[in-house]
């Protein structure tokens, strides 16, 4: 099954609520840090929303 490995590189300070909603519901709290979450068309679309915030990385598991 393929995985998201998703890492949050840039800062949440001044960002629009919506994308902060959305980096914290992905499980993302701190710069840099990595979460792996399954590769679904849910958390695509979450990643899409905040793509200039997110490293993703497509892990086989």
């Amino acid at each position: 099954m393929k995985k998201l490995q998703i890492t949050l590189k840039r800062s949440l300070i001044g960002r629009p609520e919506a994308q902060r909603k959305v980096v914290k519901a992905l499980g993302l709290r701190k710069l840099n840090q990595t979460i792996v979450q399954n590769d679904n068309p849910a958390i695509r679309g979450m990643v899409n929303k905040v793509n200039h915030l997110v490293e993703v990385i497509e892990v086989d598991e």
